[in-house]
């Protein structure tokens, strides 16, 4: 088996200017965050981002690196709306797709599995048909001809998870309560990588951890980076929590004096400067 481990840069080296790219994570929790500052390093730009945002969602749209945002929510989780999105938001300079958070997932859901489309009753009902007029709805051919939103598939050119641990061969592994929707991240990609808190042997992942927790299958995955305290700062539950000081300074601060104090090196700049302002 092949050792999949690369840089954050190397990642980034893989992705270019108009690719549809899955962001795992869920708001202000687990988001690759030191693949996102690799991103933002580079000249990559015109991306339509899939993701149940959060800083990762904020900080792309601050830059101006994304053309067309498919999302439920951009959110910071101790603050409700995430604010350099808003701002963004606010100026229409972002095409939306806004959907229910089911709806989002019934779409990873049918890209995983290859089919066009999965019918689902969450947005019957509601503005989510309204705001947007591309949706279609679906009646179901048995005796109940109940209507479904056809929630079409969410197929990515490339998607970017973090995780506590991963082998060379790209297995990840969750430690915290709360697998949110990665592996469907990876299965509805083209190609995957994933970042982890620790890179260990095989054998490691499964020695004092359940094999259930192991959320992401080498076969879906095209790349490992080992980036401690790579979710920053946003949480990875258990080794962290989230930063919820930085995460404030984040939100309080003009998205050009932010990026030049804390994203112009790389991300071992980063860190540093993360312990000088703390």
């Amino acid at each position: 088996m092949s050792d999949k481990t690369m840089s954050a840069e190397e990642v980034v080296g893989r992705l270019t200017s108009g690719m549809t790219l899955g962001i795992g994570g869920w708001g202000s929790r687990r988001k690759p965050m030191a693949l996102v500052r690799a991103l933002l390093r580079s000249d990559i730009t015109d991306l339509t981002v899939i993701s149940y945002g959060g800083p990762d969602v904020g900080m792309l749209a601050a830059a101006g690196r994304i053309r067309k945002l498919v999302t439920a929510f951009v959110t910071l989780d101790s603050i409700p709306l995430e604010p350099h999105y808003r701002a963004v938001r606010e100026r229409g300079a972002l095409d939306l797709m806004e959907i229910d958070e089911a709806m989002l997932l019934w779409g990873l859901r049918a890209a995983a599995n290859r089919l066009p489309f999965l019918p689902v009753r969450a947005g019957i009902g509601s503005d989510v048909m309204r705001v947007n007029p591309g949706l279609r709805t679906v009646t179901s051919p048995y005796g109940d001809g109940e209507t479904f939103v056809a929630m079409p598939a969410l197929r990515m050119d490339a998607a970017l998870v973090h995780v506590s641990r991963a082998d060379r061969q790209g297995n990840g592994q969750y430690l915290g309560p709360d697998p949110y929707f990665d592996d469907l991240f990876c299965e509805a990609a083209d190609t995957a990588y994933v970042s982890c808190e620790r890179i260990v042997d095989t054998a490691e992942l499964t020695k004092e951890a359940a094999p259930q927790t192991l959320l992401i299958k080498r076969h879906t995955v095209a790349g490992v980076v080992e980036t401690p305290n790579g979710a920053h700062f946003t949480s990875c539950v258990p080794d962290y929590g989230r930063d919820e000081a930085f995460q404030k300074r984040y939100a309080t601060t003009p998205w050009a004096e932010f990026a030049e104090r804390f994203l112009d090196g790389d991300e071992q700049a980063y860190q540093s400067a993360v312990r000088e302002a703390t």
